[in-house]
């Protein structure tokens, strides 16, 4: 099956090079998703933009791929669900959870000549980086792609109920499947408590687990599609 790789926050397509061999050798074909904005050099891209990217790579895949989303772009996964609800075979979540109608796609740092930059790791201390490295932390700040405003402070538009029915795994490293089940339960995360498949899987990591957990990150996405 296909697997469609979507990157969170700062991070382009190369973040996923790591898990890509694995996937390959459990037998699928994996899509690392080129958002625009975050790696081409774009400050202009809008979130619209970044939806269409994702939509061209589904239309694009063989039969009904797995999209996956990390952190942020959870909320990129499910507007596929919602835009493609008959071509999506499920969602994969990765460290993260959608929003709802109307909310902004992440408006959650300052935002500079019309960017929103990595603020650094001040905000991500304790379990979201506890297992990255001093050298893979300045690697990962070097490498990252300040996300355009247009993009960070874009409305997020969800319009047909049938993405309820696209089967959901969410995959939980910082945190774990028995809190992400009472958020859901609490209606913290209004979209998956009315989504109908939802399958909860711990990963001991932190935040960026395509980094730290390449392989287990692999494996719980193939497992993903079996279930």
């Amino acid at each position: 099956m296909d697997i469609l790789l979507i990157g969170g926050l700062w991070l382009d397509a190369s973040a996923w090079d790591d898990v890509v061999p694995e996937l390959e050798a459990l037998g699928h074909r994996a899509v690392p998703v080129a958002l625009p904005g975050q790696g081409d050099g774009s400050a202009s891209a809008t979130l619209d933009d970044q939806v269409a990217a994702v939509l061209a790579a589904v239309d694009a895949a063989d039969g009904t791929p797995l999209v996956v989303g990390h952190s942020a772009a959870c909320t990129l996964a499910w507007l596929a669900a919602d835009a493609r609800p008959e071509k999506v075979g499920a969602v994969a979540l990765v460290g993260g959870f959608p929003w709802d109608d109307g909310k902004l796609y992440a408006d959650l740092f300052e935002i500079t000549d019309g960017v929103m930059p990595f603020p650094g790791w001040g905000p991500f201390e304790g379990p979201d980086s506890a297992d990255l490295s001093d050298a893979a932390r300045t690697a990962f700040a070097e490498a990252a792609v300040p996300v355009p405003e247009a993009v960070a402070r874009g409305v997020v538009h969800l319009v047909d109920e049938r993405r309820f029915d696209v089967p959901v795994v969410v995959v939980c490293p910082e945190f774990t499947a028995d809190q992400a089940k009472q958020w859901i339960d609490a209606g913290d995360v209004p979209e998956l408590s009315r989504a109908e498949h939802v399958d909860l899987v711990d990963l001991d990591s932190g935040h960026w687990p395509m980094f730290t957990r390449p392989a287990e990150l692999a494996r719980l996405l193939a497992g993903a599609i079996t279930r």
